[in-house]
Parts: structure tokens; C-alpha cells; sequence
């Protein structure tokens, strides 16, 4: 098999599975709103359930719901006929998952689901199905046709299962009024929880580890500062501590290329007046942005009597794993 006949098949896999959820739009309709509405109302949780490949898709649904707002978890529909079926209450709502809407070991626990009498919400193929019929409300996932090419294997079924899940989950989101900071506290760990958690109050140099010298100080006297705190610049502040300038590497660069004598300069002939500061209890990941936008690779952070109470560089932003 040549290489253009695999891009062929690849590429009408890709066309296939596309055409299914452009044909979901059409199926954002009142039933669509009925099924979110009962997920708000529900006291306790979403319970996804799904056998195969559905079972799969669930889970990820189930995930995605749980991390945004919408407590959920999956439960398989073969070990519910086996004593899962406890983890199901009167105050869920379950969300079963069969494109045949005729899959065995869903239909076995239908009655229990019914006796409960919690509201049941179905992503089916065919709406006319077992599922579907005993459904609260049965959200139509059919497909023209597989990407397989035997028509077979779950594919175009599957996707269209799952970005029917993403809109309920992302309706919900928005409908909560979520928000990132919500986010932000069911992702704690990794570069996701650090870009949304972590503040510069976490990371950046206090007390005598700031870069400081007096408007008065000698250019030498500066650079001394800037080495031994190792930040790249150093804050120049007036008689009573607040923040004039900043003089950083590449001040010093352009100051040599002056011929300036480093000796009998004062370093405030040469700083930088007004430099961008930042606020204390801002997100590490908006002092990247502000680095970022103004290609500075670091910030003084002042209080609202305008002293300097911390320093940060892009370093620490690296080490902390916001870069």
C-alpha cells in the first residue's frame, strides 16, 4: 500500500467523522435543554454508564463533568448487576451511553433505575431503541455511517458520543457560573494547577534577598548589588524606600556603549524611570504574561506606598514550572 492511499484513508476518516458532528447541531434542540436542566437540579451526582467503547467514551464524559463542576463518576453496567448498582441514589441523575440502545447489560438494570425513579438520560443511535424509549430524555447520537470501511467498528459513533458530552458539560460550566479559579481547585497538580494557583507571593525574592541600592549609589556600587542577589536588576529606590527606577543587564549594556564611568555615575542618571512593577497576590502565570508583552525578563513587585516588597525573573518562573 502506496503512502498516497494511506493519506486517502486517513483523510476520509477525518471527513466522515466530521460530517457526524456537524450533524449534532442540528440536535441542540429542547431536548438538549431538558437534559442539562435535569443535571442542575440533580442533588447528587451524574452517574455514566456504558459498555465497550461507549464505556470508555463515558468515562471521559464522566471526567469531564467532574472537573467542571458537575460532580459525576462511571459506574460499568456489568459489575452494577453485581452490587455497583448501590452506588447509584435517589437524588442522581444517570446518563447511559448504547449507540444500539439495545445493549444487554444496560437493559438488565433499566428496571432498578426505573424503581429509583431518578431522571435517565440516554445517547443513543437509534431513538426508537429499548433505551431511548424508557429514557427521560434520549439524545440522539446516530450516525450516517462509520469511519471504519466495514462499517463496523465504533468510530463515527464514538466521537459523536463524546462531543455530545462535552456540549452537556461545558453547557453546565457555563451555566454554574464556573469559574477558572473553580477550575483551577479540581486541577491542582502540573503545569494546569501552577498556571491557574500559584502566585508571586509563592515565588518571588523577599526581604533581603531584593535587589536594592539608593538613588546616590554608584554605578559599581549597583552592579555589586546585582551580583550578589543574582536577578539580573536591581530595584533604586529614594530616601524613603519607594521605587524611582530600575536598572537592569541590558541598562548596563547600553550605559557601557556610552563610555560612562561606572565609578562617579549615580545610578539614577542611568535607570530606567517608571519601570513595570506588579502587585502583590497577582497569578505567576499574568506576571509571565506581563514579561511576555513587555519582553522584560523581570519584575519588581510594590505594595500601594509603591516599596518594593518582592523581585522576580523569568528564572523562577522556569523553576516553578509556569514557563
Amino acid at each position: 500500500m502506496n503512502e498516497q492511499t494511506l493519506l486517502r484513508l486517513g483523510l476520509a476518516v477525518i471527513e466522515t467523522e466530521a460530517r457526524a458532528v456537524s450533524q449534532l447541531a442540528a440536535r441542540i434542540d429542547s431536548l438538549f435543554a431538558r437534559a442539562c436542566q435535569l443535571m442542575l437540579a440533580c442533588e447528587g451526582r451524574v452517574v455514566v454508564i456504558g459498555m465497550g467503547k461507549s464505556g470508555h467514551i463515558g468515562n471521559k464524559i464522566a471526567a469531564t463533568l467532574a472537573s467542571t463542576g458537575t460532580p459525576a463518576f462511571f459506574v460499568h453496567p456489568g459489575e452494577a448487576s453485581h452490587g455497583d448498582l448501590g452506588m447509584i441514589t435517589p437524588k442522581d441523575v444517570v446518563l447511559a451511553l448504547s449507540n444500539s440502545g439495545e445493549t444487554a447489560e444496560i437493559l438488565t438494570i433499566l428496571p432498578i433505575i426505573k424503581r429509583l425513579d431518578v431522571p435517565l438520560i440516554a445517547l443513543t443511535g437509534k431513538p426508537h431503541s429499548t433505551l431511548a424509549r424508557a429514557a427521560t430524555v434520549n439524545l440522539d447520537v446516530g450516525v450516517e455511517k462509520e469511519a471504519c470501511p466495514l462499517d463496523l467498528a465504533p468510530t463515527s459513533s464514538t466521537t459523536a458520543a463524546l462531543v455530545m458530552g462535552d456540549a452537556l458539560a461545558i453547557s453546565l460550566l457555563d451555566a454554574r457560573g464556573f469559574t477558572a479559579d473553580d477550575f483551577a481547585r479540581s486541577h491542582p497538580a502540573g503545569a494546569l494547577g501552577r498556571r491557574l494557583l500559584l502566585l508571586i507571593d509563592d515565588i518571588m525574592h523577599t526581604g533581603d534577598a531584593i535587589p536594592r541600592v539608593r538613588e546616590d549609589t554608584s554605578l559599581r556600587d549597583a552592579l555589586l548589588e546585582m551580583t550578589a542577589k543574582r536577578l539580573g536588576m536591581t530595584a533604586v529606590v529614594d530616601a524613603q524606600g519607594k521605587l524611582t527606577g530600575l536598572f537592569t543587564d541590558g541598562d548596563l549594556r547600553r550605559t557601557l556603549d556610552r563610555g560612562v564611568d561606572i565609578h562617579t555615575t549615580p545610578i539614577h542618571e542611568v535607570m530606567t524611570r517608571a519601570p513595570r512593577t506588579i502587585q502583590p497576590g497577582v497569578l505567576a502565570a499574568e506576571a509571565l504574561q506581563v514579561m511576555d508583552s513587555k519582553k522584560i525578563n523581570g519584575l519588581i513587585v510594590v505594595n500601594a506606598q509603591q516599596e518594593p516588597v518582592g523581585a522576580l525573573n523569568m528564572h523562577d518562573l522556569l523553576r516553578a514550572g509556569v514557563v
